[in-house]
């Protein structure tokens, strides 16, 4: 597995990320996605894209710094992340800093992320 594939893949995620480009998003996402959110609840796919098609969920800002890119196998990689984030969630503005954890897999020749986990940073 090439690091170089995943930072690719990572850039295009951001991207669609902040355009909120549902098309992608649903490529680069897989259908069995099991997500962590930072309250503690669990989102899959569908909600996911429910968000951003909605326009529920609408980010503004994605500033990425500290990402690591641990390769597990050919067809396994875990990507790790600092993300200081602003968007709109609810009509709700918000500005927080988080940490992510995404397990890439590569499954029929495409790698999509199968899960992950993110926890705001807290201010000390």
């Amino acid at each position: 597995m090439d690091n170089q594939t995943i930072a690719d893949l990572e850039e295009k995620l951001y991207h669609a990320m902040l355009t909120s480009d549902v098309p992608v998003l649903d490529e680069l996402i897989a259908d069995d996605l099991v997500w962590t959110m930072h309250t503690g609840q669990i989102a899959n796919k569908q909600d996911d894209l429910h968000a951003h098609r909605t326009g529920i969920f609408k980010f503004t800002k994605i500033e990425i710094s500290d990402r690591q890119i641990h390769s597990y196998s050919r067809d396994c990689a875990v990507v790790t992340l600092k993300a200081e984030i602003a968007g709109i969630l609810n009509n709700q503005a918000f500005s927080e800093t988080y940490r992510f954890t995404r397990v890439w897999l590569q499954r029929q020749n495409r790698w999509q992320i199968a899960a992950g986990h993110v926890s705001q940073i807290m201010s000390l």
